[in-house]
């Protein structure tokens, strides 16, 4: 249920409202917007009079909201959310398009530094790299794990570009705190690890949750919201194509998951068209078209020796290749009433 309050609301009617509504047992999630402040009600509304409600002086009307997602939901926060990375300067949402950039597993200290300034260079904002890596054979690399944290803390600090990386377990979350990892990656294999998700939605760390294999658009906002329950609204969505029977791609890119997600949250969502393809050929135009469909951002694989990479490498890009991706980009943008 949400309330919408009059223009110009003074904060001592707001309080009143809100107080009665919390003796409900209900919690009130505050949105407030260039004209209008919105009450978002979570828990059981059934003991809410809705009559009662409107005969609030401050109340302009009162609504139910019908799907199972409150806090991602648009109702609840009519205004696109933005997502500052700590002290970064760096936010995932509004005008400016961020773009994330790395390669899909850590190895050593020189790749993982040599690629970091080559991506800041050509102009990404975030460095990713994988240091504990999900991966379907257990006789694959799982990645450097503990080691490979350092790495990435310390080329990232040196390229001066907040990090980020996938968490596997919640047991993990005090190592990523304390190694000063600046977004948390939920991937595609944990997106309904609820216990995981849970003791991410404790922190206040931005978070960013890829769509799983096969989740519906409803089920992964229904991820969201068990991080937002918890207290962190600091979610960032990523689209990363799901299983269909086209096997001629690795997934399948769903480019209009962000029209939808865009229409039914607030919450910002990236483009990850390495994952989707697997083919190093199609990321860099699939990329565009995803900020041409009105992505926040995007979350590319960069190698600087992909044919030798220890991980995916077939579907990561060479630093050249992003700088000319990025240089694209750069003349898109505008058109579509973004930047870079």
């Amino acid at each position: 249920m949400i309330i919408v309050l009059k223009a110009n609301t003074p904060k001592e009617e707001a309080k009143k409202l809100v107080d009665a509504i919390k003796a409900k047992g209900l919690q009130v999630d505050i949105s407030k917007g260039a004209r209008q402040t919105v009450m978002g009600l979570v828990g059981n509304t059934e003991v809410v009079d809705v009559e009662q409600i409107q005969s609030y002086e401050c109340v302009d009307k009162v609504m139910r909201v019908e799907v199972p997602y409150k806090r991602a939901s648009r109702a609840f926060h009519p205004q696109d959310s933005v997502i500052p990375v700590g002290n970064s300067g760096v936010t995932i949402g509004g005008k400016k398009l961020a773009v994330i950039a790395g390669p899909c597993s850590i190895e050593t200290p020189d790749q993982i530094e040599g690629v970091a300034y080559d991506v800041a260079k050509a102009g990404a904002n975030i460095l990713r790299g994988g240091a504990f890596k999900p991966r379907t054979s257990p006789y694959s690399f799982q990645g450097l794990g503990n080691k490979g944290l350092d790495m990435l803390r310390d080329a990232g600090r040196k390229a001066k570009l907040p990090v980020i990386t996938e968490i596997m377990s919640a047991d993990k979350l005090p190592v990523f705190l304390e190694d000063g990892v600046d977004i948390i990656q939920i991937g595609a294999r944990n997106m309904q690890n609820f216990d995981l998700l849970k003791a991410v939605g404790k922190t206040r760390k931005p978070v960013l949750l890829k769509r799983g294999l096969s989740a519906t658009i409803e089920e992964w906002l229904m991820s969201a919201e068990y991080i937002m329950a918890e207290g962190n609204h600091n979610v960032i969505l990523c689209e990363r194509g799901i299983r269909t029977f086209e096997t001629y791609t690795r997934n399948t890119l769903d480019l209009s998951a962000v029209l939808a997600v865009k229409r039914q949250s607030h919450l910002p969502i990236v483009v990850d068209p390495s994952h989707a393809t697997g083919k190093r050929w199609m990321v860099a135009d699939l990329a565009k078209a995803a900020v041409a469909a009105g992505a926040d951002g995007l979350m590319i694989e960069v190698h600087n020796d992909p044919d030798r990479a220890w991980c995916d490498g077939a579907q990561s890009i060479t630093p050249a290749m992003f700088a000319d991706l990025m240089d694209s980009l750069r003349k898109l943008a505008p058109v579509v009433g973004r930047e870079i």
